[in-house]
C-alpha cells in the first residue's frame, strides 16, 4: 500500500504547510513532487475546449478576505534578524523525496521544491507551462508532444533532455514499480508489453529531438496532459543502475535526490528539520531566499508562531484562531479553503465492513457535525462525496447526507443481522461487532475518539481506538492491514479523477465493483466538460450509497506567515509552490 497521496487528516490542522497538491502523477502522494494534479480543464485547454469554472472560494470563518499585519515591531527578534532564511512548519516526511517513490504527502511537501513540473496548474486549474514551453496534443486525442524550454539543467548542472522524460515514463512501466503514480493507467501504447517483458523499450515514447518528445496512448483519457507533464528524474542519476525489474536501488538515491526544481536538497535531520538551499541552476532564475527550512520537530504551533521560530504555520479557521493572529500584529493572514476531503479508509477485508449496511450504519450513526464542524468551532463542514465544494464536478443533487441518526444506524444493524449480545455488544454468528479505529496523537483525534466512543457504544459496536505519536508509524499499521478505520485526508485535487485514485494507487484493492470501474473510465474518455460532469455525478451517487470509503468532512484553513516575507501567494489546487520561489524578507 503506498500512501503518497495521503496526508493524515488531523494533522493538516495542527499546523502542516500545504505546499503543493502531493498527487500520485507527481510521484509521491501518494499524494501526495509533484506535478499538481490532474487537470480536465487542462485537456479542454488542450484541444480548445473553454475550461470550466470553479465554484469561488468558500470563506475560512470570520475571515473572508487576506489580513496585514498592523504592527511589524512586534515580530520576535529571532525572526526579524533572519536576513536570508525562511522556517516553514511541516510534519514530520519519511526522506523518501523522489517523486514516484514517496511515502507520504509530506515527502511531497519537500520535493515539491526539488522538482519542477512539465506541466503546471494556475490558481484555476488550468495546465500552464513549466519545464515544456508548449505541447501540442493530436486530433484523436492519443498523441501529446511535449516542447522542451532550452538550456534546462538539473540542480547539478547536468542537461535536462527529452531522454530524461523518457526515462521517467518508462521506470512507471517497470514491472516493480509499485508506486503511487497514475501515469500507467494511461495506457501508453506498448506500456503493457514492456511491463511484461516482451518489449525492450515502451512503443509509444518517441524522443524525437533532444527539446522534443511525443507519447501516444492506446484511448483518450482527460488527465493524460498533466499525468505526463509531471516531474522529470536525471536518467543519468537515477537510471545509472537501472535494470528491468530491479527498483530497489532508487532507495538509496532518497537521501541525495538531484532534481531541477528552486531549491536542492542541503541536509535532512529526521525528526528535526529539512534543510534546503536556492538552486542556482533553476530554469526560472535562482530563488531570492538562499535558505528555506521545513522544522519537522514536535511542539506547539502556536509556541513557534508567537516566538518567532516559524515563519509560517496553518489552523483551523475558528473566529478564536483568527482574532488571536490578529492580535500578534506581526503576522499577514491568508484564509484558505483546500481542494481536498477528508474520509475514513474502511479495511473491507474484515468480515463485518464487507457489508454495505454496516458502513451505512457507521455512517448514519457518528455524529461527524459535533466531529468535523462544531467542535472545530464551524471550521469545517461535512463531506459526503470524494469531491472538494470547490470542484466543478461538486453536486449534493441525489446525495444522501446521512445526518446524524442512531435510530437509523441502529435498524440497518439489525437488517444486517448484528443482534444485541453479551454486555450490549452486537453479534453476528458468535462474534462481537468490534471496530478497532487507528489515529495519530492529536487534539482533532482525541475529539473523535470522544464521540465515536459514545456513539459506537448506543449502536452496541465495540470501539477500540490506537493512538499513534507519528504518522509514518500509523502508515505502517496500516499496511500491515491490522485495523478496521483509519482517518485520512487526500492531498490537493485538481480533477475529479483524483477523488477516486486512491483505488488505483495501491492504498485500497479490495473494492471490485465494475460499475464504479466502467463509470471512472467513461468519465476520462472525454474532454467534453458537460459529459464528465454527468458522469461524475453517477459516480458520486454511487460511492455515496456504496461507501467503500467513510467520508468525513471538508476543512477551512488559514495561513499565517511572518509579515516581512513578499510575494506570497495561494493556489486552490497548487498551494504556495508556485510563488515559493519569489519570497522574499523585506
Amino acid at each position: 500500500m503506498r500512501k503518497s497521496t495521503l496526508a493524515w487528516s488531523t494533522l493538516l490542522l495542527a499546523g502542516s504547510m500545504l505546499l503543493a497538491a502531493c498527487s500520485d502523477n507527481g510521484g509521491t502522494p501518494s499524494a501526495s513532487g509533484n506535478n499538481p494534479a490532474t487537470a480536465s480543464a487542462g485537456a479542454n485547454a488542450a484541444a480548445g475546449a473553454e475550461a470550466p469554472s470553479s465554484p469561488a472560494p468558500v470563506p475560512a470563518g470570520a475571515l473572508s478576505e487576506p489580513f496585514t499585519a498592523t504592527d511589524l515591531t512586534k515580530l520576535p527578534a529571532v525572526a526579524r534578524n533572519r536576513t536570508d532564511t525562511i522556517i516553514v512548519g511541516l510534519t514530520d516526511p519519511s526522506g523518501a523525496f523522489t517523486p514516484y517513490f514517496q511515502e507520504s504527502g509530506y515527502d511531497g511537501n519537500v520535493s515539491s521544491l526539488l522538482y519542477a513540473s512539465l506541466v503546471t496548474v494556475d490558481d484555476k486549474g488550468v495546465p500552464t507551462p513549466e519545464l515544456a514551453e508548449s505541447w501540442d496534443v493530436s486530433e484523436d486525442q492519443l498523441t501529446y508532444t511535449f516542447h522542451l524550454r532550452k538550456d534546462l539543467k538539473f540542480s547539478d548542472g547536468s542537461p535536462l533532455t527529452a531522454d530524461d522524460v523518457a526515462f521517467t515514463w518508462t521506470l512507471q512501466y517497470d514491472k516493480a514499480y509499485d508506486g503511487g503514480s497514475s501515469l500507467p493507467s494511461l495506457n501508453v501504447a506498448g506500456g503493457k508489453a514492456y511491463k511484461e517483458g516482451t518489449a525492450a523499450t515502451v512503443e509509444g515514447i518517441k524522443v524525437i529531438d533532444p527539446q522534443t518528445i511525443s507519447v501516444t496512448l492506446e484511448k483518450p483519457n482527460a488527465t493524460a496532459l498533466v499525468t505526463l507533464g509531471s516531474n522529470v528524474l536525471s536518467k543519468a542519476y537515477y537510471g545509472r543502475d537501472y535494470k528491468f525489474g530491479n527498483l530497489e536501488y532508487i532507495k538509496k538515491l532518497h537521501e541525495k535526490p538531484l532534481g531541477d526544481g528552486p531549491y536542492k536538497l542541503e541536509k535532512f535531520l529526521p525528526g528535526q528539520e529539512v534543510r534546503l538551499i536556492a538552486n542556482e541552476n533553476y530554469f526560472k532564475g535562482k530563488p531570492k531566499t538562499e535558505h528555506f527550512i521545513y522544522k519537522t520537530s514536535e511542539g506547539d504551533v502556536w509556541q513557534f508562531v508567537e516566538t518567532g521560530e516559524v515563519d509560517y504555520a496553518s489552523f483551523s479557521a475558528t473566529d478564536e484562531n483568527i482574532e488571536k493572529l490578529k492580535a500578534l500584529g506581526f503576522v499577514n493572514i491568508i484564509p484558505y479553503t483546500p481542494s481536498t476531503y477528508g474520509y475514513m479508509q474502511v479495511n473491507l477485508k474484515h468480515e463485518q465492513l464487507k457489508d454495505k449496511l454496516v458502513r451505512q450504519a457507521i455512517m448514519y450513526g457518528l455524529d461527524r457535525q459535533s466531529i468535523y464542524v462544531d467542535a472545530a468551532q464551524g471550521a469545517g463542514s461535512v463531506a459526503n462525496i470524494p469531491a472538494s465544494p470547490i470542484s466543478w464536478a461538486y453536486t449534493e443533487e441525489g446525495i444522501n447526507p446521512y445526518k446524524y441518526d442512531p435510530e437509523k444506524a441502529k435498524q440497518l444493524l439489525d437488517e444486517a443481522g448484528w443482534t444485541a449480545g453479551a454486555g450490549g455488544i452486537r453479534e453476528k454468528n458468535g462474534k462481537p461487532l468490534s471496530i478497532h479505529y487507528l489515529g495519530s496523537k492529536s487534539k482533532n483525534t482525541d475529539i473523535f475518539i470522544a464521540v465515536a466512543k459514545e456513539n459506537f457504544e448506543a449502536l452496541g459496536i465495540d470501539f477500540q481506538p490506537e493512538v499513534f505519536a507519528d504518522f509514518n508509524s500509523l502508515v505502517s499499521k496500516v499496511e500491515g492491514g491490522d485495523y478496521d478505520l483509519v482517518s485520512f485526508s487526500t492531498s490537493m485535487l485538481t480533477d475529479p479523477a483524483e477523488g477516486f485514485m486512491q483505488f488505483f494507487n495501491g492504498e485500497i484493492n479490495d473494492y471490485d465493483n465494475p460499475e464504479f470501474l466502467e463509470l471512472y473510465n467513461k468519465a476520462l474518455a472525454t474532454t467534453d466538460i458537460d459529459q464528465r460532469k454527468a458522469v461524475y455525478k453517477e459516480l458520486y451517487q454511487l460511492f455515496n450509497d456504496e461507501l467503500p470509503i467513510l467520508f468525513t468532512s471538508y476543512k477551512k484553513t488559514v495561513y499565517a506567515y511572518n509579515g516581512r516575507i513578499q510575494n506570497v501567494t495561494v493556489s486552490p489546487y497548487i498551494g504556495l509552490a508556485g510563488s515559493l520561489p519569489e519570497w522574499t524578507l523585506k
